[in-house]
């Protein structure tokens, strides 16, 4: 086996050992909210984020040891094991920093405020529509209405003759 090969290995099965530390997803959350017309980039990304899991979960937790004696004993080479073994022992793999994770739980609370407030936003206009509902479902059938009628259920209909005397009584900016 070579070092280098070795030295992969170890850099996988140390990520391996981190994978208890991922948040879960909850993909039956997440399709719900998935547009149809994006619904095969949607499997897409669960059927490849299922095999990086899987493939994830085949890797021990510890990696495997090396027996630096028995190359110590095979390879010809004086020294070459020893060197290597001084090598691997020194190496450290640097884990790259955590850079994100803030920036994206602040955007998550100021999209659960914004959900919050526009939540709030409509049950307001919801009230209001349900006023406006019950104005219709109450008044007088347009076709039996009187123009008095018409103008006390909508204001907005109704001609101010003495402002404006002349056809059509409204100012010639609102026509």
């Amino acid at each position: 086996m070579h070092w280098r090969a070795v030295g992969h290995a170890y850099t996988d099965r140390k990520m391996a050992g981190k994978r208890a530390a991922l948040k879960a997803i909850d993909w039956l959350a997440f399709a719900e909210r998935v547009p149809p017309n994006q619904r095969a980039m949607f499997n897409n990304l669960k059927t490849r984020s299922d095999a990086i899991g899987a493939k994830l979960s085949s890797l021990p937790e510890k990696p495997v040891t090396i027996d630096w004696s028995f190359y110590k004993t095979n390879v010809a080479r004086a020294g070459m094991v020893a060197e290597f073994e001084s090598k691997f022992s020194a190496l450290t793999i640097p884990e790259p920093k955590d850079t994100a994770t803030a920036a994206i739980n602040t955007q998550e609370a100021e999209a659960n405020k914004a959900a919050v407030a526009y939540v709030e936003a409509s049950k307001a206009r919801i009230g209001q529509y349900e006023k406006e509902l019950e104005k219709f479902q109450n008044m007088i059938p347009f076709d039996q209405m009187t123009i008095d009628d018409l103008n006390d259920t909508f204001p907005e209909t109704k001609l101010d003759k003495e402002k404006h005397p002349y056809w059509p009584h409204k100012p010639i900016a609102e026509l």
